[in-house]
């Protein structure tokens, strides 16, 4: 295998890698010892998993033993001694019958370097590199590591040869974002669910206010580095538990960030550049939020990389974000169930028309009224089917100056639920009265307009769900996402959902997550 072909290949994927991380992944020697040259400082090992297994196909033919063999497999941290920071994780085998009885004595005892033991024992050995490649990180890594869930990660296999014969194949994984040489940021920003718009009749000169809960998943997570010039890619967006592709562009997603860093670029007179990096975001126009999430995060991540400081409401109105609901700029700031109190109605106020937010540029975002924690124990289920996206753009515009205004008479009564049921039913934690408002508020006002513009595929699925035992369901803004929220049961809803979808649809995405009540996170 050529190393330096597979190191091309991996900065064409992720950007350049920085001198240590080229080393880590083509070094011959002690990894251990290039460690504690890197970090200054001990190296120590914890391992995590030790025990005896037969050898499977693939173990056996790289290992050149037949399947079946006893191999130790051992999974190990290599750890910085002053910080316990994880720096590299690494899993390996070794066939036991290869070796001498005092070296297989060694092996089978816990946190010994590897390295040390062929030492002690005088063992003249070669390491050989297999492969090297990026993946993403999954919550074992996101822990193991402290990282956040999707980052790179960058790996290597290679095998030690002793006498002309392989006596360890090993695995190592290191985040890319550890040992660079360069700033870099990394922002993690929730998704939100919109329950739906409080006030479309703007009878008593304010319009729009929103209902919303902010959710771990799907999330946006966005990098960035300096740069001599504005650079933008999207990974490819994976399906849930099978992490997406690193270096596949979307142009959806490079669309929307490639714009809000020329706002923020523009309208703050940051010099240079950057290379962003979006390693994960929900499907845009589903209904999750993505454009205020991906627009925040972006003015978050190069405010970051500049050293400046900006507020979240004015990062929002610096990229035309909230000028019709202001849930996702709270989610971003803070997370949690959310009310805001909408925007001044008529000629003298923000607005003087029903549009949208992409239609709402001129408005600023929304003052947030209620901000609560929702019940971590609570469950969401986010059901995505394939289908077209939510109506976006002049579609939307349309449909706010066909419908507005909607009865006074729903407005009353939607304030009254989400006073009267719904805010009691977070603070109590009563998920049976937050649910029932919840599924109350589906038939009225604008939420009713934005439902009975959908195949009847949409309203059969939420009903589904309340069925199979959700608490209540609804659609988020104008969808296709859907929500369920219970306490228990929701792999049995999952099952239903996921069969109904497969047949009567084109199937989806399920997702099953929980509130966010922190907003966007972000290390340096």
């Amino acid at each position: 295998m050529n190393i330096s072909e597979k190191l091309r290949n991996i900065e064409k994927e992720l950007g350049r890698l920085s001198p240590a991380q080229k080393i880590l992944l083509g070094t011959d020697g002690s990894v251990t010892k290039m460690l504690e040259v890197i970090t200054g400082s001990p190296v120590g090992i914890t391992t995590r998993v030790q025990e005896i297994i037969g050898a499977d196909n693939r173990i056996a033919g790289e290992l050149q033993i037949d399947p079946g063999d006893p191999v130790n497999y051992r999974v190990v941290e290599l750890k910085n001694n002053d910080t316990a920071e994880v720096l590299v994780y690494a899993v390996s085998y070794t066939p036991v019958n290869r070796l001498d009885p005092e070296v297989k004595a060694d092996f089978m005892l816990a946190d010994i370097p590897i390295g040390k033991i062929m030492q002690k024992h005088k063992m003249e050995t070669r390491r050989e590199i297999t492969d090297a490649g990026v993946l993403r990180a999954d919550t074992r890594f996101s822990r193991t590591f402290g990282i956040f869930k999707d980052e790179a990660l960058l790996s290597r296999d290679y095998r030690i040869i002793h006498h002309n014969k392989p006596i360890i194949k090993i695995n190592e994984v290191f985040p890319y974002n550890r040992f660079p040489d360069e700033k870099a940021v990394i922002v993690e920003a929730p998704s939100r669910i919109h329950l739906g718009l409080i006030d479309m009749h703007g009878g008593i000169g304010r319009v729009d206010g929103g209902i919303g809960i902010s959710v771990n998943e799907p999330g946006v997570l966005i990098e960035a580095r300096p740069n001599d010039s504005l650079e933008v890619h999207c990974d490819e967006p994976g399906m849930p538990g099978k992490p997406g592709k690193p270096g596949k562009s979307d142009p959806g997603c490079a669309d929307v960030v490639q714009r809000a860093a020329e706002q923020v670029i523009s309208k703050m007179g940051l010099y240079g550049g950057a290379r962003l990096t979006v390693r994960r975001w929900p499907h845009r126009h589903a209904g999750l939020g993505s454009g205020t999430a991906l627009s925040l995060a972006t003015a978050r991540a190069l405010m970051e990389l500049s050293g400046k400081e900006l507020s979240v409401r004015d990062m929002a109105k610096l990229t035309g974000r909230g000028g019709t609901s202001g849930i996702g700029t709270a989610s971003f700031e803070h997370g949690g169930f959310i009310v805001d109190g909408g925007h001044s109605f008529g000629n003298n106020g923000e607005k003087s028309a029903f549009k949208p937010s992409s239609a709402s540029a001129e408005a600023k975002p929304a003052p947030v009224t209620v901000n609560l924690q929702f019940p971590k124990d609570w469950k969401v289920l986010l059901a995505i089917p394939n289908m077209p996206p939510g109506a976006n753009g002049q579609e939307e515009a349309d449909i706010f100056k066909k419908f507005c205004p909607v009865p006074k008479d729903d407005v009353r009564e939607l304030c009254h639920e989400v006073l009267m049921r719904m805010l009691p039913g977070v603070s109590d934690c009563d998920l049976d009265l937050f649910g029932s408002s919840v599924n109350r508020i589906q038939n009225i006002g604008f939420k009713k307009v934005e439902l009975s513009l959908q195949p009847p595929y949409i309203p059969d699925l939420i009903e589904l769900m309340r069925n199979s035992g959700a608490a209540c369901a609804g659609m988020s803004s104008f969808g296709p996402a859907l929500y369920a929220i219970g306490d228990t049961g929701m792999k049995e809803i999952q099952q239903s959902v996921k069969d109904y979808m497969s047949e009567y649809g084109e199937g989806g995405e399920i997702i099953i997550t929980s509130a966010c009540n922190t907003g966007a996170q972000v290390r340096v």
